[in-house]
């Protein structure tokens, strides 16, 4: 796809992360309109994967650690064919394919069950491992959150990353700055994110504008460096792409009434 394509399927999903988050009366839109580039990215031009064959064993292979961000993916994964857009109405609803988290058992295309944060770098690293193993060609990629990289468990996975020496694992990490309490420095400081991975063993790339399509494709189409797990740091913005939601903390975990939808969704038309 072209630039302008992916552009236009990034200001789609936006409008589907506004509508499931008011139609639920729930939901975290502020991360999930943080992340909207990198997933298009991922699955409209990166990755191998079939909508058609979702379980084919050669598939790359996403995680979604920062699991409560399901309107992004979700929004994704409807728009790249995975399910009909129809199911969007369900988004948070009793049966519904569409769980507030990640289901796997439910959803196509949902590679891992995720929402207790830290846990999806684990699951991901034990992909990559698995696949080294049985000489699988895939390639595994997990999304993190930084407020999330104050769990411990992200740190124990990245070692096991580094020493397994897994070139076949990406963490991306959607550095957007706040989490559900604040800023991320107001809660608890992460310092120098680069200099943390790369003391791991990772290799580090950072993007300077992660809701910027060019420079996250640029950052993806790397070759991978042998023996050594990347980690993509992308600097991005918190309710991106809805000025009154953007930067502000108080949108990770709450839901636009149908006043703040329609000012929202006139925005991402315009």
């Amino acid at each position: 796809m072209t630039i302008q394509a992916l552009e236009a399927t990034c200001r789609q999903v936006r409008r589907d992360i506004i509508n499931m988050t008011a139609d639920a009366n729930s939901g975290h839109p502020g991360g999930s309109l943080s992340v909207t580039e990198i997933l298009v990215a991922l699955y409209f031009d990166k990755m191998n994967i079939d909508p058609k064959n979702p379980k084919a064993p050669g598939r790359d292979r996403l995680v979604m650690s920062k699991g409560h961000a399901t309107p992004a993916l979700y929004g994704v994964l409807g728009r790249r064919g995975y399910f009909a857009p129809e199911e969007f109405k369900g988004f948070r609803q009793l049966h519904s394919i569409l769980q507030g988290h990640p289901d796997m058992k439910k959803c196509s295309g949902v590679d891992a069950s995720t929402g207790s944060l830290g846990q999806g770098a684990s699951i991901a690293a034990g992909m990559a491992l698995g696949a080294k193993y049985e000489k699988n060609p895939c390639h595994v990629y997990a999304i993190l959150g930084d407020g999330e990289c104050q769990e411990g468990l992200i740190w124990e996975a990245a070692m096991a990353a580094a020493h397994y020496k897994l070139d076949n694992l990406t963490f991306i990490l959607d550095n957007n700055g706040l989490q559900i309490d604040g800023s991320n420095n107001e809660v608890m400081s992460l310092g120098d994110i680069p200099a943390k991975f790369a003391a791991f063993g990772f290799r580090v790339i950072e993007v300077a504008d992660g809701n910027d399509l060019g420079q996250v494709l640029g950052a993806l189409n790397q070759p991978a460096e042998a023996g050594k797990p990347t980690c993509i740091i992308c600097r991005t913005v918190k309710g991106k792409g809805v000025t009154f939601m953007e930067n502000q903390a108080g949108w990770h975990g709450k839901a636009p009434n149908n006043e703040q939808r329609e000012q929202a969704l006139k925005e991402l038309e315009a």
